[in-house]
């Protein structure tokens, strides 16, 4: 199968830097690329040889000269700066080595060479604070995902719907939405899992589509029930605590600044090639200091969990306490209905006794939605 056609340099670059991964299974990637393994090897050989030039279809540049000036390497400075305004000096310097680039100036020679040019506020190294961080140590161990707030276009509002490797800082997906309703994610969603796999376990925050809340008490939604059912743990943000799904507003903060501040789109069809172009940078190309100034792919494998064709059957332990939960989304035990919601009506779920007397946890599949108490 061939390339997609929006955008053929980006599809070639972020596949062969997946594959360049130690332990990468390249022909998995092959099959979630849609290319054939000849294909595939074929670009990772040319990346290997000639880097990002090699991918390139064979229209190749000469190299430039190694002997540069000081000037010429100043200009390369002032150019990569003005493709990437919100970029300091050690992210340039580190892009200006994954460039091969064959004289590179320190940090700090980088920052005055950009306040020669008037290229960077005073202020700016003002900006950044250093604090604890925490991430999960593999990838897929856990994605975050959420919706950038929203924009308006000139006849409707685009939805910016992203999602985030925790361990990698890897943008699985920006897609430009056109509402946040469970279908569009779900579809959304369905064409991330196909290429990437699906992780062990997602967090989001409190809003719609994934929980609807309720007399101040969270309720599942038939989206989180859907996510369940694939086999994917949940976990919901502290309401007004967005630092729960940090990552993901961290790299919303570096959305706006680079991509979202001074946007002039008037349609959906008109964002999304944008929003991929940028992933493709925040992802093969920037630095990023939370992980060494490494770009994100290179910490990023797909996951082996791969998104099924149907949805796995509920199956329980045998002699486990079962019950099917009606429309109004109760169960009926011991002659006593229990609310466990109504995003599970016409499904099973399990009760497994507590520590506490006659205290029992509601499991649906693998994770607990609800505790009754007899009493």
């Amino acid at each position: 199968m061939p390339w997609k056609e929006s955008s053929t340099m980006s599809q070639r670059q972020e596949f062969v830097m997946l594959a360049s991964v130690e332990n990468a299974n390249i022909r998995q990637l092959c099959r979630r690329f849609g290319i054939s393994p000849t294909v595939g090897y074929k670009w990772l050989g040319r990346y290997r040889a000639e880097g990002v030039a090699g991918l390139k279809d064979r229209s190749r540049r000469p190299q430039n000269s190694p002997h540069r000036t000081d000037a010429k390497v100043e200009q390369k400075v002032v150019r990569l700066r003005k493709q990437h305004p919100a970029w300091g000096g050690r992210k340039l310097q580190a892009r200006l080595k994954a460039l091969k680039e064959p004289q590179v100036p320190s940090p700090s020679t980088i920052t005055a060479i950009l306040h020669r040019h008037q290229l960077i506020a005073p202020e700016a190294s003002a900006q950044h604070q250093p604090y604890q961080r925490f991430e999960h140590p593999h990838p897929n161990d856990l994605w975050q995902m959420d919706f950038k707030g929203d924009f308006a276009l000139e006849k409707e509002r685009c939805y910016p719907l992203t999602v985030l490797d925790d361990h990698s800082r890897f943008a699985l997906g920006l897609v430009a939405c056109g509402n946040q309703t469970t279908l569009t994610v779900q579809n959304a969603l369905t064409d991330i899992f196909s290429r990437y796999g699906m992780p062990y376990r997602m967090s989001m925050d409190n809003g719609f589509p994934w929980v609807v809340i309720t007399n101040r008490k969270r309720c599942w939604t038939q989206f989180s029930v859907w996510l369940l059912r694939l086999g994917i743990r949940l976990s919901f943000a502290r309401p007004y605590h967005p630092q729960t799904n940090g990552k993901d507003e961290r790299f919303h903060r570096t959305l706006k600044l680079e991509l979202l501040r001074d946007h002039a789109w008037r349609s959906l069809p008109e964002c999304q090639p944008h929003f991929d172009a940028w992933r493709e940078i925040y992802n093969c190309e920037r630095p990023h200091e939370a992980i060494g100034l490494d770009v994100p792919a290179s910490r990023y494998q797909i996951s082996p969990r791969t998104f099924p064709e149907r949805l796995p059957q509920i199956e329980y332990p045998e002699g486990t306490i079962v019950r099917k939960v009606e429309r109004n989304g109760i169960i009926t035990y011991h002659n006593h209905g229990y609310f466990v919601g109504e995003a599970f009506r016409g499904l099973h779920v399990a009760l497994r006794p507590t520590t506490t007397d006659r205290v029992f946890e509601v499991y649906f599949l693998h994770q607990k939605i609800a505790s009754i108490d007899l009493k």
